[in-house]
C-alpha cells in the first residue's frame, strides 16, 4: 500500500450528460484530496451528483475532464480491463442495496471479493466475522438474513481484501435509525482497523459528523459542510 500518496486525488474533474434539452452539467471542475486512513462524508440534495462522483472514482463512468488518482494511479488513463482489476484489488464498494449473491452462503459472500483479488486472509476474515457478529450466520443464505445482517455481510465483503479506498453510497439508507447507527459504528471500526480510506455518500448529517470531514455538492461544486 502506497502510504506516501493520497488514497484519492481529484484534480479539476467535471462531468456532464447530453439530454433532449441540451447539455446538463452535473459536476463543475472540482478537486479533492483524501489521505490514507481518512474518512470523508459527501452530502448534497438528490440529483446533485454525489453518486456520479462515486461512479467516476470507481471507474464505472468516464469524466469529461480532469484526473482521478487512486494511490497515485490515474484511472482516467486505464482501459476497462485494468479498471476492473483496480476495482477488484484496491477498492471496496458498499451500496444501499446489499448486492449479495443469493446462491452463496454468508461465508462465501464474505470471501467473494478477496478470492477474486487473490488475497484471502483467513485471520483477517475471522476478525471481520467477529467484529460484525456474523460467526453464527456463516451457513445461512442472504434471504434468511435481516436487512441489517445483509448490510453487515456486504460491509465485510467490501473490506475482506483490505482495499485502499472504500466507497460507500448511502450504506445505511435502507435501515432504521438504530440499525443504521450500529452498522455505521461497525463500519468506522473496521475502516480504522484495515487502514483504508473512506468516501461515503449520505443524506444524514448525524452520520456525516462521525467522519473526519464532511463536504457537500451544490451546483456541481464541492463546499465544506458548515452546518
Amino acid at each position: 500500500m502506497q502510504q506516501n500518496k493520497p488514497a484519492l486525488f481529484l484534480q479539476k474533474v467535471s462531468k456532464s450528460y447530453l439530454t433532449p434539452q441540451g447539455k446538463l452539467q452535473v459536476l463543475q471542475p472540482l478537486s479533492l484530496t483524501l489521505n490514507p486512513g481518512q474518512s470523508l462524508a459527501l452530502m448534497g440534495e438528490s440529483g446533485s451528483g454525489k453518486s456520479t462522483l462515486l461512479h467516476l472514482v470507481a471507474g464505472l463512468e468516464l469524466a469529461d475532464e480532469g484526473q482521478i488518482l487512486i494511490a497515485g494511479e490515474d484511472i482516467t488513463r486505464l482501459d476497462e480491463k485494468h479498471k476492473a482489476q483496480l476495482r477488484r484489488e484496491r477498492l471496496g464498494l458498499v451500496f444501499q442495496q446489499f448486492n449479495l449473491v443469493p446462491s452463496l452462503k454468508v461465508k462465501d459472500n464474505l470471501a467473494f471479493q478477496a478470492r477474486l483479488a487473490g488475497c484471502l486472509d483467513k485471520k483477517w476474515l475471522d476478525e471481520i466475522n467477529q467484529r460484525l457478529g456474523l460467526e453464527e450466520l456463516q451457513e445461512r443464505y442472504p434471504e434468511q438474513l435481516s436487512g441489517g445482517q445483509q448490510q453487515r455481510v456486504a460491509l465485510g465483503r467490501a473490506l475482506a481484501h483490505r482495499p485502499q479506498l472504500l466507497l460507500a453510497d448511502e450504506p445505511t439508507g435502507s435501515l432504521d435509525e438504530a440499525t443504521s447507527d450500529q452498522v455505521m459504528q461497525l463500519l468506522l471500526q473496521l475502516v480504522q482497523l484495515s487502514g483504508c480510506s473512506l468516501l461515503m455518500v449520505t443524506h444524514s448529517l448525524r452520520l456525516a459528523k462521525q467522519l473526519d470531514s464532511a463536504w457537500q455538492l451544490h451546483s456541481g461544486q464541492l463546499e465544506p459542510l458548515t452546518a
